[in-house]
């Protein structure tokens, strides 16, 4: 080791809390607080609530699609499907074209999960709005949807 006094200073960074990453994860931990204990007690984790509204959206969808749509590794995605189907909220089959390709839907038990999870989690959404303000709450989805496309063009 070299003298104390040989060690180069540190880069110039932005302070650690006006990091933007750290920002989004702050902000994000402070909305999924109010959905957890909810998702728990419909025996959901935060990954299965994703994958569940992402296959609301669509009759049936590749697994590969679904992975890029909830932002799901593929191993993730392999256990979690699972997980659902051995609960019997989705059902998963292959393409009649290509029997690699994995295909996903809801179930009908899965719709009623859903249907039973959506009154209290559109309640947190009103709590959030109420808290925020229904105008800065848009604009802030807005500006988030702005941030993602630019960023997108450069192919992420």
């Amino acid at each position: 080791m070299g003298d104390p006094d040989d060690t180069p200073p540190p880069a110039a960074l932005r302070h650690f809390s006006a990091s933007l990453p750290m920002l989004l994860l702050r902000a994000r931990e402070a909305v999924m607080l109010r959905f957890r204990v909810m998702l728990r007690a419909h025996g959901l984790t935060e990954q299965q609530w994703r994958v569940l509204r992402a296959l609301t959206t669509v009759e049936t969808i590749e697994a590969s699609e679904l992975a890029l749509a909830t932002f799901l590794l593929g191993p993730s995605l392999s256990r979690i499907l699972r997980d659902l189907e051995g609960q019997g909220l989705i059902a998963t089959g292959t393409h009649a074209a290509d029997q690699r390709r994995k295909l996903v839907r809801l179930t009908a038990a899965g719709g009623e999960r859903i249907a039973a999870v959506a009154p209290r989690s559109e309640a947190i959404y009103a709590e959030i709005t109420g808290r925020f303000g229904e105008a800065r709450l848009a604009a802030l989805q807005g500006l988030l949807a702005e941030l993602q496309a630019s960023l997108a063009q450069d192919g992420e």
